[in-house]
């Protein structure tokens, strides 16, 4: 995984609670010990880093990405309940995801030249001037009025069009917002991948590193116990053992 750099934060000395710790922690915030809730948050900020990468590379910093996504986990640790019957982190998941939707959204504003914007202007007067006897203007029509590509004009048009952003809410009622972007169906990149991702990853740190290899090769490039048997240097059988053992301790991990 890469590494997410935040300004004044060794993100990689931040602490790990198990999820034993994690309830325990969690009933104890519940009660109103603030100790427990302050290391509880501190406990999951992994789990904020994780899920920033889904987010990165656009025009909001990391640190801003980072800040956003620590109130959606403050959030979500005020208002969780084992009652739910879900892991704290299944729960936490789209409450910081929200938080990183909005600070994305907020500063995705588009900009248009002024050039483009002139044109633009041009052709609408052009437009115009030619509907005005009830008679629809085709493209071709207003770039031969004003002397230009056909492709420029319905450039322009487009340009200054209304857009939507896939961050626009299409749902909003007593605080629950619902996006365009959770209408749009990608089973790849869902919340509860990334939840299944993020504790697939931690239980894998469980295993030494030649169970880690071997499931590595195994079920990251696809290869075969006698190919991974040549590479590592063991039996097939013993290829076969080891990664029984491992998947069954990933299984334990995980439940």
């Amino acid at each position: 995984m890469n590494k997410v750099d935040i300004s004044g934060i060794n993100t990689s000395a931040l602490p790990k609670i198990c999820s034993k710790e994690c309830s325990e922690l969690i009933k104890r915030s519940n009660s109103g010990d603030k100790a427990a809730r302050d290391k509880l948050i501190l406990g999951n900020l992994r789990l904020v880093l994780s899920l920033i990468k889904k987010f990165a590379g656009g025009q909001v910093s990391a640190d801003d990405l980072f800040q956003s996504g620590v109130i959606g986990l403050i959030k979500a640790v005020d208002n969780f309940e084992e009652s739910f019957g879900v892991r704290f982190s299944t729960y936490a998941v789209p409450m910081i995801s929200g938080e990183l939707k909005r600070v994305v959204r907020s500063r995705n504003s588009l900009r248009v030249a002024r050039s483009i914007r002139d044109t633009a202007y041009r052709v609408l007067k052009a437009r115009s001037e030619l509907e005005e006897n009830d008679c629809a203007a085709t493209a071709d029509e207003i770039a031969k009025r004003l002397k230009i590509c056909e492709k420029e004009v319905v450039y322009a048009l487009d340009a200054i069009s209304d857009t939507v952003s896939i961050y626009d809410p299409v749902y909003n009622k007593q605080g629950d917002t619902i996006m365009l972007l959770d209408q749009i169906s990608d089973e790849k990149n869902t919340d509860e991948n990334w939840t299944e991702r993020i504790c697939l990853e931690s239980a894998m740190q469980s295993l030494n590193e030649r169970e880690r290899k071997i499931i590595y090769l195994r079920y990251y490039e696809g290869k075969t116990q006698t190919e991974i048997s040549g590479e590592v240097g063991l039996s097939q059988a013993q290829i076969s053992r080891l990664e029984k053992n491992a998947l069954s301790e990933i299984k334990t991990k995980i439940s």
